[in-house]
């Protein structure tokens, strides 16, 4: 990139930047968190999550010292809990290895667990103005269209490229270098004016008198990007069985989707109300009413769930099926760290005498 252009980019996003609560706090673990809340999720969806999360868990060690089902309850809504999962694991081995503290090397956070090059990157020069490549989709979209990358943005070899292309910016050859405004100013030129979706406004970018694909007028097809596959759809059928008091809710096992979380029982299938209720009773249970509930739908990044969900009314829960099924109250099941799959049952219940 011309030195003139990561002149204009920098002052561009000194004058330009959003306010953000995790943004030019001097807190690296600000910075930590909130890429890894920002990960697959909107910036308006993790502003009152982070702020949330950051009230409970102010630091480090806080966080390597939460209960799991409360700091489940904590990221409820941001899906992806593995990334909350990998937080602790990350902020555990912190506090034993290095005083609680992030350390103020690349190389050495690459290797932390749960952090890849990418929050590496971003921990390094933004927290650190370290000469660190943090390349993300944002980054990818806007370099490839100002070098004028035709290839398809989804092979590794063009993220090869790009950070090749960085290479002279994080030399030692630059007099005074920001690296947190230049890495933060690609970020937010993909996000507010080289967007993701719809045109980009192109008159309002700082790089545009160089941008190859805005001068070839190519910004309609770059970056290319081939399809992903066609996602799988899984039919379930859950069963929200209940006694005046008490809802059966089951844990999931501690690997796979939605490891370690709440749900309501079912089953991978779309059962008819005959198949239901011989299920429910091969678990011991005896329907009183039945109550068929609305449909919903969910969806993941390779997968779909289309759910029907039963009410099975039952003179009162004696058991809990196995050490993985509990017991809670309406209260109880808002507390508990049940991912937004279910949102539209338990947002029922919620709304219900």
């Amino acid at each position: 990139m011309k030195n003139t252009d990561i002149k204009k980019l920098t002052q561009w996003y000194d004058q330009n930047k959003r306010s953000m609560p995790w943004r030019d706090t001097g807190n690296p673990y600000d910075v930590w968190l909130s890429e890894i809340m920002l990960q697959q999720t909107r910036i308006e969806a993790v502003k009152p999550k982070y702020i949330a999360f950051k009230n409970e868990l102010p630091d480090i060690a806080s966080l390597a010292n939460c209960d799991d089902d409360r700091l489940m309850r904590l990221w409820e809504g941001l899906g992806y809990y593995s990334r909350a999962r990998n937080l602790k694991k990350c902020a555990i081995f912190l506090m034993e290895y290095y005083d609680g503290k992030l350390p103020k090397d690349f190389e050495l956070l690459k290797i932390l667990p749960g952090i890849g090059p990418y929050t590496a990157g971003a921990i390094a020069s933004i927290a650190y103005n370290l000469p660190a490549p943090a390349i993300d989709g944002n980054v990818l979209r806007v370099l490839t269209r100002y070098y004028g990358i035709t290839e398809d943005i989804r092979l590794p070899k063009v993220k090869e490229m790009i950070e090749e292309k960085l290479n002279d910016f994080y030399s030692p050859k630059q007099l005074n270098p920001n690296y947190a405004s230049f890495n933060q100013g690609i970020m937010e030129l993909g996000e507010t004016i080289c967007v993701p979706n719809g045109a980009p406004q192109c008159k309002k970018c700082p790089l545009n008198k160089n941008c190859y694909a805005y001068q070839n007028q190519m910004t309609d097809s770059i970056p290319y990007r081939s399809s992903l596959k066609d996602r799988k759809i899984l039919a379930r059928t859950l069963f929200i069985i209940r006694d005046d008091q008490s809802f059966l809710v089951h844990k999931r096992p501690h690997k796979g989707l939605l490891a370690g979380l709440y749900e309501f029982p079912g089953v991978d299938a779309h059962l008819t109300k005959s198949e239901m209720i011989s299920h429910v009773e091969s678990l011991g249970f005896t329907p009183l009413k039945i109550t068929t509930l609305p449909e919903a739908k969910h969806i993941f990044t390779h997968l779909e769930w289309h759910m029907r969900a039963y009410e099975i009314k039952v003179a009162e829960i004696q058991h809990t099926l196995d050490e993985h099924y509990y017991l809670a109250n309406k209260k109880e099941l808002q507390s508990l760290a049940i991912p937004s799959a279910f949102r539209k049952y338990t947002d029922w219940y919620s709304l219900r005498d």
